[in-house]
């Protein structure tokens, strides 16, 4: 192993945390000294564009593509990113060779008790069009107003009255040190996004070197069901306008991929399920949920 060796990361306070919870599991993996990997904060177009609504301004890629650049220009020898943030399709030159083990999946609710407990009319400030539509789902009468930023702007906003209500992610909560905010939505109301808390790592997929650094801390469970969902992605031709929800569980060797598609008001839907033993059961699922779901969700998808 390289010394120093450099994990990218974006700057944002959640991400620095991750990236300190990635060089602690390498140190204690290889029995090295911290100081051995070096952090190298990158700043991404997604940290610097926080006015509009990320599906606007180019998707996903503006959280991926400096780090990209950094990687494969050999800034750095490995790319930390919260999975669900990043695009399905990667580079051939970039692999995805270690995933964390997962934190809580769900989404929490800031603002109110439950959703239920929400007034009638409520502002509910996102930019996710999954958790826009599994809102409008639920509670057809809330408005949607769009909401970027980390944790402490988004909870400055609720402070300024921008929206009554706002939704995160309960992992990104607890790294933080932050899980006394909200109020945990149960998974059988609200599915989580693909890849939702887990912490993955990339490097060069011919840097034989640093795949085996980073293989170390590979939680093999994690990994498979984290796969599983973003081949089902890939099945669904889905992108960042796409509202879709997805949670692969393993027991025994054998997965269960749950997922609902809907369209962006949540006012047409469709959910399925599968049991497996591989990716290959996304694509039959996909297969599944394309074919039952009414018009207005199948023109989001792949069907």
């Amino acid at each position: 192993m390289k010394t120093p060796f450099r994990i990218g990361t974006r700057g944002s306070p959640l991400a620095l945390t991750q990236a300190n919870m990635v060089r602690a599991l390498l140190a204690a993996a290889h029995d090295r000294d911290p100081l051995d990997f070096e952090i190298v904060p990158i700043r991404t177009t997604g940290d610097r564009v926080q006015d509009r609504p990320l599906a606007e301004i180019g998707g996903k890629a503006l959280w991926t593509k400096e780090l990209d650049r950094a990687l494969l220009d050999g800034e750095i020898d490995c790319a930390v990113h919260s999975l669900k943030d990043v695009e399905t399709i990667r580079p051939d030159a970039i692999a995805l060779r270690a995933i964390l083990p997962r934190a809580d999946v769900r989404d929490r609710l800031v603002g109110a008790a439950s959703i239920d407990d929400l007034p009638h009319g409520a502002r509910i400030g996102t930019s996710s069009p999954r958790r826009a539509a599994q809102m409008r789902k639920l509670r057809p009468d809330l408005v949607i107003v769009p909401f970027r930023g980390n944790v402490d702007t988004r909870i400055g906003k609720l402070a300024a009255d921008e929206a009554d209500a706002t939704l995160l992610a309960a992992a990104g909560l607890e790294r933080l040190g932050r899980d006394d905010v909200g109020v945990a939505i149960p998974l059988d109301q609200m599915l989580p996004a693909p890849s939702q808390g887990a912490i993955g790592i990339e490097v060069r997929a011919a840097d034989a070197d640093a795949i085996a650094t980073v293989a170390a801390i590979d939680d093999p469970d994690t990994h498979a069901c984290v796969m599983v969902e973003r081949a089902l992605l890939a099945a669904l031709q889905a992108d960042c306008h796409s509202p879709v929800a997805a949670l692969a569980r393993i027991e025994g060797g054998r997965i269960t991929l749950s997922a609902e598609l809907l369209s962006e008001d949540g006012g047409a839907h469709v959910a399925g399920r599968i049991e497996g033993t591989g990716p290959a059961i996304a694509a039959d699922l996909a297969r599944d949920l394309l074919a039952r779901a009414p018009e207005p969700v199948r023109q989001r998808f792949g069907g």
